[in-house]
C-alpha cells in the first residue's frame, strides 16, 4: 500500500500543510492570554526556549516515524514495534475526538465572520450575543455543518489536489493577514483610556519577573508546555501521517526547523494582534483566554474603534477562519489516512464514513449547550460540560499518554539512531542530534509526565 501512497510534491506543500496544521485556534486564543498572565517577555522566551528543545523532539519524531514507516498514526507505531500497536490506536482515538468539536468551533468563528462581513459586528458584540448563540438549538448546528463539510470537501479531494493545494493558498494569505492586523494593533491610540498600542506591546515583549518565586516559574514553564504542546499538533497522529506524505529525498530536518518557525512566529505575531488592542481599550485584566477572549472581548474591542472596526474585524475573522479550517483540514486526514491504512477502504469512503461519525458526535455536543446541559468539576478544578469534557480527555490526557509513549518507543525501545538515520539518510548534518537524544530519551517524558500530573490537579 506504500508503495503508490500520495506525497506531498514539493517540500513547500509540506511544510505549509503542516504549518497549516500547526497555526489554529490555540496560537490565537490561548498564547496572547497565557503570555499576558506569565509575565509577558518572560513567557516569550520560556516558550521558545521550549520550541527549540521539546517541541523539536516531539516533531522530529513523529515526522520520522510517518516518513520511515510510510503509514498514518494507526498502523505506523505498530509497524516500529508490534508492542506499540496500542499506542497508534490511543494517537488516533485523539483527533477522532477532537475533530467533531473543533468543527462546532470553527463554525462560531463562521458565524463572527458573517457578522462583521454583513455589518453586524456591533451586535456581535453586544453582552449576551455569544451566549445566546451557542445555547440556540439549530443555528450553531447549521454553522457546524458548513465548516465541516467544507474540511471534508478538502480531505475528500487527496493530499495534492486537496490539502497541499489549499495551504499553498490560504497559508500566506493567512500570514499577510496576521501581519497586517499586528501592525494596525500596535499603532492604535484611545484619548478616551489614555492607553496606546506600544504600551501594550511593550506589555508583552518586556519580561516582567515582578514578585517571581520559584512555584511561579514553574506555573509559567507549564503553560508555556501544555500551549507548545497542542500547539504544533503533536501527540495527535497528524505528524506522523504528514511525515508518511513526505517524500525520502526531502531534507526532513531543514522541514521540521521551517515548520517550528513558521508555528512560533504565528504564535508571537498573534499576541501582537490582540494584546495592544486589548489593553488600549480594555486595559491588562481584559485578557481572557479561551473562548471568551475569540467570541466576548475581541468583538468588544471593535466595536470601540468605530466604524474601522467593522473592517478589522471582518478581516480578522475571515483570519481566524483560515487558521481554523488549515487545522481541521489535518485532525481529519489523520483519522481519514488511519483508517485506509488499517482497513484498506479508499479515500473517500473514508472521508464520508467519519465526516457522518464528526456530525453525530457534533449534534450531540452542540445539544450540550441545551437539552444535555449539565455541569461538573473536572480533576483540574475546572467547570465543564460536554465539549469541556471532551476536550479535556484529548487534550489533558491522551494526548500527554501519547507522547510519553512515543518518547519511549523512540528513546529506549527502537532507539533515537531510528529517527536519525531517518532524517540524515541523505547525508545531511543534524546539528541538534546529541540534545535530540537527550530530549527523548529523559527531559521530555518526565517534562511531559509533570504535565500529565498537572492535568489531573496532583501538582
Amino acid at each position: 500500500m506504500s508503495s503508490n501512497r500520495n506525497s506531498f510534491s514539493s517540500s513547500l506543500g509540506f511544510i505549509l500543510a503542516a504549518a497549516g496544521s500547526a497555526v489554529g485556534l490555540g496560537n490565537i486564543w490561548r498564547f496572547p492570554y497565557l503570555a499576558a498572565k506569565d509575565g509577558g517577555g518572560l513567557f516569550l522566551v520560556v516558550y521558545i526556549v521550549l520550541a527549540l528543545t521539546f517541541g523539536f523532539t516531539l516533531l522530529f519524531s513523529e515526522i520520522a516515524i510517518g516518513r520511515k514507516t510510510k503509514q498514518s498514526s494507526l498502523t505506523a507505531y505498530g509497524k516500529l514495534n508490534k508492542g506499540f500497536g496500542w499506542l497508534g490506536g490511543f494517537s488516533v482515538i485523539v483527533p477522532f475526538l477532537i475533530l467533531p468539536y473543533y468543527c462546532i468551533i470553527g463554525g462560531w468563528v463562521l458565524k463572527y465572520a458573517v457578522a462583521f462581513i454583513s455589518g453586524q459586528g456591533i451586535a456581535a458584540a453586544g453582552d449576551g450575543y455569544f451566549g445566546s448563540f451557542i445555547t440556540s438549538k439549530l443555528p450553531p448546528i447549521i454553522f457546524d455543518v458548513i465548516f465541516l463539510a467544507a474540511t471534508a470537501f478538502v480531505v475528500f479531494r487527496g493530499v495534492n489536489k486537496g490539502i497541499e493545494a489549499l495551504s499553498k493558498i490560504l497559508m500566506p494569505i493567512l500570514f499577510i493577514l496576521v501581519i497586517g492586523i499586528a501592525i494596525f494593533s500596535v499603532t492604535i491610540n484611545s484619548p478616551e483610556t489614555g492607553r496606546s498600542g506600544l504600551e501594550g506591546l511593550k506589555l508583552y515583549f518586556v519580561p516582567s519577573v515582578e514578585g517571581l518565586t520559584a512555584k511561579k516559574f514553574l506555573v509559567v514553564v507549564m503553560d508555556a508546555m501544555g500551549q507548545l504542546f497542542y500547539s504544533i499538533s503533536v501527540a495527535m497522529g497528524i505528524m506522523v501521517t504528514y511525515g508518511s506524505y513526505c517524500k525520502d529525498n526531502e531534507n526532513m530536518i531543514r522541514s521540521v526547523n521551517r515548520i517550528e518557525f513558521f508555528d512560533t512566529i504565528v504564535a508571537i505575531l498573534a499576541g501582537v494582534m490582540i494584546i495592544p488592542a486589548v489593553y488600549v481599550f480594555m486595559g491588562k485584566e481584559g485578557m481572557t483566554g479561551g473562548p471568551g477572549l475569540m467570541f466576548v472581548a475581541i468583538p468588544k474591542v471593535f466595536q470601540q474603534m468605530g466604524g474601522i472596526g467593522q473592517v478589522i474585524g471582518a478581516i480578522f475573522f475571515i483570519m481566524v477562519l483560515f487558521a481554523a479550517l488549515t487545522s481541521s483540514i489535518s485532525v481529519l486526514e489523520a483519522v481519514v489516512a488511519g483508517i485506509m491504512d488499517k482497513f484498506g477502504v479508499s479515500r473517500k469512503k473514508a472521508t464520508v464514513i467519519e465526516t457522518v461519525i464528526a456530525l453525530a458526535i457534533g449534534i450531540i455536543i452542540c445539544f450540550g449547550y441545551n437539552y444535555f446541559y449539565f455541569e461538573i468539576t473536572l480533576p483540574n478544578g475546572a467547570a465543564a460540560q460536554i465539549l469541556d469534557i471532551v476536550d479535556y480527555i484529548s487534550n489533558n490526557i491522551l494526548m500527554p499518554v501519547v507522547a510519553i509513549g512515543t518518547c519511549i518507543l523512540i528513546g529506549w525501545v527502537v532507539k533515537p539512531k531510528t529517527a536519525i538515520e531517518e532524517a540524515t539518510k541523505n547525508g545531511e548534518t543534524f546539528a541538534r542530534k546529541w540534545l535530540y537524544i537527550i530530549m527523548v530519551k529523559v527531559v521530555a517524558p518526565v517534562l511531559l509526565a509533570v504535565l500529565l500530573l498537572g492535568s489531573f490537579g496532583i501538582i
